[in-house]
């Protein structure tokens, strides 16, 4: 008896194991959608934070609709930026959403300066337009319009999360190996 016991048990474990991986290879960004009917044509699955980047390139204006989404709790905050002179935090152009306490979201820009930076809203080197964040089901998404991108299609970039805000300031994320390599390259006109 006890070895049927055993295979029922691997049996099981299996099952559990395949579910639990389905479930989680579902959770793709070709799988989202969005408020107000927005339809983005690309996007990336970013390896850290359950973080996803959709976007649409428009050639003749040199802008690109984007919609970044990541994986949050209600008291913590997301960012994303370019980084126009560099590959890392440093002198990236973020904009960054959080939750305020009556339930309504703040999404500004900032610029990251330092590796201790302020976080208050400031002014970008490049334009950002039509500028929001939501909250639902567990996620933020932060929507914007940024551009003309004056160095062409393929830019630096760093996403980011963390778990609590004060005062209206995001708090300092963790130091964890996932929140230091949240980095890449990305080329908005590749579909």
């Amino acid at each position: 008896m006890q070895p049927m016991a055993s295979f029922f048990k691997v049996n099981l474990l299996l099952k559990v194991l395949v579910s639990v991986f389905v479930a989680s290879s579902a959770e793709t960004c070709s799988n989202s959608t969005f408020s107000l009917n927005r339809v983005y044509n690309s996007c990336s699955d970013l390896p850290y934070f359950g973080a996803h980047l959709h976007w649409n390139y428009i050639p003749s204006l040199r802008k690109v609709s984007i919609a970044y989404r990541a994986r949050q709790i209600s008291t913590g905050w997301i960012a994303w930026a370019i980084n126009p002179t560099g590959t890392g935090m440093v002198g990236s152009q973020a904009l960054v959403a959080f939750r305020n306490d009556n339930g309504s979201m703040t999404v500004y820009p900032t610029s990251i300066t330092s590796y201790n930076p302020s976080m208050l809203p400031g002014e970008l080197s490049f334009q950002v337009s039509n500028i929001s964040a939501e909250y639902k089901h567990n996620e933020m998404t932060i929507y914007a319009i940024v551009g003309p991108l004056e160095n062409g299609t393929i830019v630096n970039h760093v996403w980011q999360a963390g778990n609590s805000v004060s005062s209206n300031i995001p708090q300092i994320h963790s130091m964890s190996s996932s929140h230091l390599q949240s980095m890449g390259k990305i080329d908005f006109q590749k579909a």
